[in-house]
């Protein structure tokens, strides 16, 4: 399940040649723009009682509105858990000494972290690089700033891969077995919450960034649509890929962020979902080279599926040129627009470490004309993608192809990793990844995904889907 170890440097050039010479997806033909959805079979709002996970955000919330539980108590829980695991497991770069936020409102009492590369006010953001110096934001970016206002208490600056700039952050542990990494980049965010230092995180999902760290450690990381959280004030990676996004222990805590996060209703308003009547669409090139372990989890979950009354088809979209071109397509304008931004902003390279610096030294040296052609292709693909929800509500995939690899071997994967995480974010369609399963005592991942601009629509899938999945396990310290 390895590839064969190369350099960065090398992993991007094999990407430009890639682009450079990869056939046109739909070359020839009138671009779909447009294309005619069949109507929808899943409703947004079931009759029964919203479901969910036991001890997860939403049950902590509902405790404090109803006066069981006090909120500066469900804040000293994680503040604690830092304090004894923290440094262990390289959760945070930065985590302050805090007095609970009383503020009324959602998610007032809840303790939420923030990966560190989003500016909190009166916190350093160093995107857990060494290259620059750390500066600490005079304001809150749009996001946190409605986080707070909602309740929630910031608990500190989550560790994140170098500048978000890769899928393992290999200074972090993975909680379930320390010798593994928590995937990235949103590493820290992951470790947070399966050790109860943080009920939800904000984080962020480029490529893969939420998703991968969501299932390798047991957890529901959603990448909504981009721009549908607001950007604003954070350490650049890709300026037309970046997205907020969140993490949580459920879907429900997902929905709930997200109404706190685009001042809305819409999420909550989603559930329950219900898998009567949903399509659910899979191609052999989304299996394709998973670990025996992780596919028999996602069987598992196609059972799953249809024993809750849904239905899994097999579709030849997308296909393994498809999967290729995207992940090329996808390195070469997230490092490029990385490298732009570093440069400008006054980055010292030769202090990233290796993976990364090699990534933005070569990414320097792009040709103009290989950059626009990889929006060409976006386009193009994003036309061809979208056809595979002619048939089916959302396609359905493991999230990562393998478990947690060993840290000493991480760099083997990084493109396994990936695989199917980002053609989702490189051509802008709604993604969330489940809990599914334990291979043996790590966790795998299933991935949702919708049709552009689905993201409530994807979310009550979701929540129907996780309703039929087992439930991951309780942390402890071993």
């Amino acid at each position: 399940m390895t590839q064969a170890p190369l350099s960065t440097r090398e992993l991007f050039r094999q990407a430009v040649s890639y682009v450079r010479t990869s056939p046109i997806p739909g070359a020839g033909t009138v671009p779909a723009y447009s294309l005619e959805r069949p109507p929808a079979r899943l409703p947004m709002r079931g009759d029964g009682p919203v479901l969910g996970l036991q001890g997860d955000l939403w049950d902590t919330a509902a405790q404090i509105a109803a006066g069981t539980l006090d909120p500066t108590a469900s804040v000293r829980r994680a503040t604690d858990a830092i304090a004894k695991f923290g440094s262990e497991l390289g959760a945070f770069e930065y985590a302050p000494e805090l007095e609970t936020n009383l503020t009324a409102g959602p998610l007032r009492g809840i303790p939420i972290s923030v990966k560190d590369i989003i500016d909190v006010e009166g916190m350093p953001t160093s995107g857990s690089s060494r290259a620059i110096v750390a500066k600490v934001a005079d304001c809150d970016a749009l996001a946190v700033a409605r986080l707070r206002a909602a309740g929630a208490t910031i608990v500190g600056k989550a560790a994140t891969h170098e500048f978000a700039l890769g899928v393992t952050t290999p200074q972090a542990r993975n909680p379930w077995d320390h010798s593994r990494i928590p995937g990235g980049s949103s590493g820290g965010s992951a470790i947070s919450l399966v050790t109860g230092m943080a009920l939800g995180s904000l984080g962020t999902d480029t490529r893969a960034s939420i998703r991968v760290p969501a299932s390798l450690c047991g957890l529901v990381g959603f990448k909504p649509s981009i721009g549908t959280v607001p950007i604003d004030h954070w350490l650049t990676l890709s300026w037309t890929m970046d997205h907020f996004a969140p993490m949580a222990r459920s879907v429900r805590d997902i929905a709930l962020l997200m109404d706190v996060l685009v001042d809305s209703n819409r999420f909550s308003a989603a559930l329950p979902g219900t898998m009567s009547g949903a399509k659910f669409g899979y191609s052999p090139a989304l299996v394709a080279g998973t670990a025996p372990g992780v596919k028999a989890v996602f069987n598992a979950s196609l059972a799953a599926i249809e024993a809750a009354g849904g239905t899994v088809v097999e579709l030849s979209i997308p296909s393994a040129d498809d999967l290729a071109l995207a992940n090329a397509a996808g390195m070469v304008l997230s490092r490029t627009e990385a490298a732009r931004f570093h440069t400008e902003n006054g980055t010292n390279l030769p202090e990233c470490t290796n993976e990364v610096r090699l990534q933005l030294e070569e990414a320097l040296e792009l040709r103009a004309t290989d950059f626009v052609r990889t929006f060409q292709l976006r386009g193009l693909l994003r036309n061809r993608l979208e056809t595979a929800f002619a048939s089916v509500d959302a396609l359905v995939m493991p999230t990562t192809k393998v478990v947690a690899p060993p840290r000493e071997t991480a760099d083997d994967y990084l493109l396994v990793l990936s695989e199917t995480c980002i053609p989702w974010s490189f051509v802008d369609f709604p993604a969330i990844s489940l809990f599914a399963g334990l291979d043996g005592v790590l966790p795998a991942g299933i991935q949702l995904v919708g049709p552009p601009a689905s993201d409530e629509f994807l979310l009550s899938l979701a929540h129907g889907v996780e309703q039929g999945l087992p439930k991951p396990p309780k942390w402890s310290r071993s």
